[in-house]
């Protein structure tokens, strides 16, 4: 009786398929579907149905959901023959040819005594080195991870917990770089819902509550757009209501660090017209616009033109956020057939090798660079920072368009132009406005990097870049600066020239203090077979920080005269100052970097002697 039932489901996914594809490729997939039905014939899944119900289910989201053609298909069919039963790769090329045979070996996860990394990872750098030749594979795993999410109730929590991590991780942002918006919202949410069942609950029933208080309003204010469209002859449009979900509700609170309740943009209406031929789709989405803005407010600042900026995986639409009736803001996406179409197919929607060879193109270059260093930092890091994000497009003075992720920095944007340029930067002017290197982005910044040949980066660098090319040239131009051989003390702050002490620590660094540190005679005291002598000699490739205070009877030019003695005179940077007068008792703190204590020392004498002087002392705090 169950294989009846699956029989007639193949036949029905068949005859929908014959309407566009010839009958020997519909033959071929029917022969796909009886053999891998052979094949799995002794196998069932957790949940005790027949396991060719996976490989069917597969093979139906590959076809129907994602419209891909017969050789796909047939790779969806056999995707786990040669994995989980005794057929091999050859025997898959020898029936059905190479190019099946090829898809179905790169969603076959390889079986190693030692994995490079782990399985996890291998695997994905598996799947992503197909992209070397083709991304259909990538499409027909997205399937067969869809289907498992869809289906991973029969599993025990610690394998959900598994299978979600790899989806939010991995599977769920790569259907958002590939376009395929519906893919990319339902695993999303499957994901939260196994790794979180309490809070997606939660937030599920409260969602529902919402949209079923808020239904009036938003069928009000709908019907209102839609008698507007009519009355201004915009034939054949409509307009749909769209909720984000509850993993996109929870992230927005996670981000914010607000309640539910004040998480904005749960729910939009898209506004949704013909794509002719007779007009162009930026002319009919501005009329649209033109037209609503008419009638209801609109709030400042929340236009997002994404058809002339279109996200790099190619969506494009209009939004804006608009003022009900009801008094409540409610975002508006306007958008065509074809766009609509584009955000459900991605990069599949225009049926052409050319509508995604860009992206491939960078994806390809981002993988090579990862090979080549990639000792250097996580491979799954370094992918996901630059291609599993949101993306941003921001423009030179001379407008070219550089695409970022969200929250890319002013030095991302440096090193996405040329090396050189991050590796100098010294500051930024962001629409005209002077900024540090390290101020976040926003879509549609115009952005100015201004050089020094004598900025050199710092570790604190890589914490302000996203991208991985900014981080790996930071890597790569950190680790040939010269490195100090110990650690320094938080607490004394030795300076080459100190009396000093080393202890040795269970891994091996060594940290040093000076010999009056109460740190030091602590540990002294308890660890005295870790400590070493050490000699700590001045290096002029370092410098180290150092802190003064100063106490002075206030006087006309006395903080320049100060500021000339260390900038003037000892040709020292400053980093940080501040000074207050009380009842004309001048106090101040200076922040700047020595080589040595015995330059230090001489900072603190120069100071001293300055007329109107008190006290000069070194801070350690």
């Amino acid at each position: 009786m169950e294989y009846k039932v699956i029989d007639r489901e193949v036949e029905e996914l068949l005859a929908t398929l014959s309407r566009r594809m010839s009958s020997e490729e519909v033959g071929r997939i029917h022969d796909a579907y009886l053999f891998a039905k052979e094949a799995h014939k002794e196998q069932r899944r957790k949940s005790g149905e027949p396991y060719i119900m996976h490989p069917l289910a597969v093979a139906r989201i590959v076809a129907n959901e994602l419209g891909l053609a017969a050789n796909p298909i047939i790779a969806a069919f056999l995707h786990d023959v040669v994995e989980d039963t005794q057929y091999t790769i050859e025997d898959v090329k020898e029936r059905y040819g190479e190019d099946v045979a090829f898809l179905v070996n790169v969603v076959t996860k390889k079986k190693k005594k030692q994995y490079e990394s782990s399985k996890q990872i291998d695997n994905y750098k598996q799947m992503l080195a197909s992209l070397h030749y083709d991304i259909r594979a990538l499409l027909i795993k997205l399937a067969d991870r869809l289907h498992n999410m869809r289906t991973l109730s029969s599993m025990r929590p610690d394998k959900q917990m598994k299978i979600a991590g790899e989806t939010d991780y991995f599977y769920a942002p790569l259907a958002h770089r590939l376009g395929l918006y519906h893919i990319k919202r339902e695993l999303e949410n499957l994901s939260f819902r196994y790794r979180c069942p309490r809070e997606y609950t939660q937030i599920e029933e409260l969602m529902n509550a919402e949209r079923m208080q808020k239904e009036e309003i938003l069928r009000g204010f709908m019907q209102k757009i839609e008698k507007m469209l009519e009355d201004n002859d915009i034939l054949l449009a409509r307009t749909e209501l769209q909720c984000r979900g509850p993993y996109n509700a929870w992230k927005k609170m996670h981000a914010s660090g607000c309640d539910y309740n004040h998480v904005e943009g749960k729910f939009y209406i898209r506004i949704i017209y013909p794509y002719g031929h007779d007009y162009s789709e930026k002319d009919m989405s501005l009329k649209i616009y033109s037209m609503l803005t008419d009638r209801f407010k609109e709030k400042p600042g929340s236009v997002a033109n994404l058809i002339d900026s279109p996200k790099e995986n190619g969506y494009q639409s209009f939004h804006v956020k608009l003022l009900t009736d009801a008094g409540t803001w409610e975002e508006v996406h306007i958008s065509s057939e074809r766009m609509v179409r584009k955000s459900q197919f991605g990069c599949l929607s225009e049926r052409s090798e050319g509508n995604i060879s860009n992206w491939i193109e960078k994806f390809k270059e981002l993988l090579k660079d990862i090979a080549q260093h990639g000792k250097e930092m996580e491979y799954m890091d370094g992918v996901t920072s630059s291609f599993y994000n949101d993306d941003i497009m921001v423009f030179t003075p001379g407008g070219k368009g550089v695409i970022l992720p969200k929250d890319a920095t002013a030095l991302d944007f440096a090193f996405e132009i040329h090396s050189e340029l991050g590796a100098h930067a010294q500051y930024a002017r962001i629409n005209g406005m002077l900024r540090s290197i390290k101020t976040i982005l926003r879509r549609g910044d115009c952005v100015e990097i201004g050089t020094n040949e004598n900025i050199m980066p710092s570790p604190d660098w890589l914490d302000n870049v996203i991208t991985y090319k900014a981080k790996s040239h930071l890597h790569n131009i950190l680790n040939k600066l010269p490195k100090l051989p110990y650690e320094r003390c938080k607490c004394c702050h030795p300076l080459p020239g100190d009396e000093v002490i080393g202890f040795r620590s269970d891994d091996g660094s060594v940290t040093l203090h000076r010999r009056d540190c109460k740190l030091a005679i602590r540990l002294a005291s308890q660890k005295g077979d870790d400590i070493m002598a050490v000699n700590f000699e001045e290096n002029k490739d370092f410098l180290y920080p150092a802190k003064i205070s100063i106490t002075a009877i206030d006087r006309y030019h006395l903080l320049s005269d100060i500021m000339d003695c260390i900038t003037d005179n000892l040709h020292l940077s400053l980093n940080y100052i501040t000074t207050e007068c009380v009842d004309q008792i001048v106090t101040c703190t200076m922040d700047f970097s020595v080589h040595s204590a015995a330059e230090l020392q001489e900072v603190i004498s120069q100071i001293s002697a300055i007329d109107s002087v008190d006290e000069v002392k070194q801070r350690l705090d």
